[in-house]
């Protein structure tokens, strides 16, 4: 099956959870910058929010250039993966909603973490389809990263019920670690490399 129907899909799928996040956005009632003040626990999630999606949708652009052929086990692995991130706008508006309280922070950090795993799964799932030696398993490696990912999310949720700015500064490192797009892949691809 070639892969530009899950592509297609997965792509519309993520430009809806973005605007569904952005969405939760309310208008204030006044028109002074005080006004917005009220506002900024649910603009920061926001924020931090379409970094994630934005950083899934990237690498999950550069994954699929090393996928030569998409099988069953790939669709719903992918389905795993967009299930997860469809949960980002509930997980994104309750954190905002509650100014950043103890469970809907750890329960944003569950979200960030089944992602994380949902994504590991989908490149398994590849990498078991196209073989130890496919371009996607050179580039990916033993995915410390991705790895090291999963550990601080797992770490950030119980740290959430003790203090939840440390459980957000976890979030907020994370992200900055894969806010540059993971150029292991665009290596492989590249003759030049």
């Amino acid at each position: 099956m070639p892969k530009t129907r899950l592509e297609a899909f997965s792509d519309g799928v993520l430009a809806i959870i973005i605007t569904i996040m952005v969405l939760e956005l309310k208008v204030p009632h006044g028109d002074s910058l005080s006004d917005l003040q009220p506002l900024l626990p649910v603009f920061s999630s926001y924020v931090l929010s379409f970094m994630y999606v934005g950083i899934y949708w990237n690498n999950h652009h550069h994954m699929l250039h090393a996928v030569k052929r998409v099988t069953g086990g790939v669709l719903w692995a992918n389905l795993h993966l967009l299930f997860w991130l469809s949960l980002f706008p509930f997980a994104t508006a309750w954190m905002g909603e509650n100014h950043f309280a103890a469970l809907p922070t750890g329960l944003y950090g569950g979200v960030l973490m089944m992602a994380a795993i949902a994504y590991w799964i989908l490149s398994a799932a590849i990498i078991r389809e196209e073989g130890a030696g496919s371009l996607l398993a050179q580039a990916v490696g033993k995915d410390r990263k991705g790895k090291l990912s999963v550990v601080f999310y797992a770490a950030a949720i119980p740290l959430a019920f003790v203090e939840q700015w440390i459980a957000q500064a976890i979030y907020v490192f994370v992200a900055l670690m894969w806010l540059v797009p993971d150029k292991r892949i665009e290596r492989v691809l590249s003759p030049s490399s």
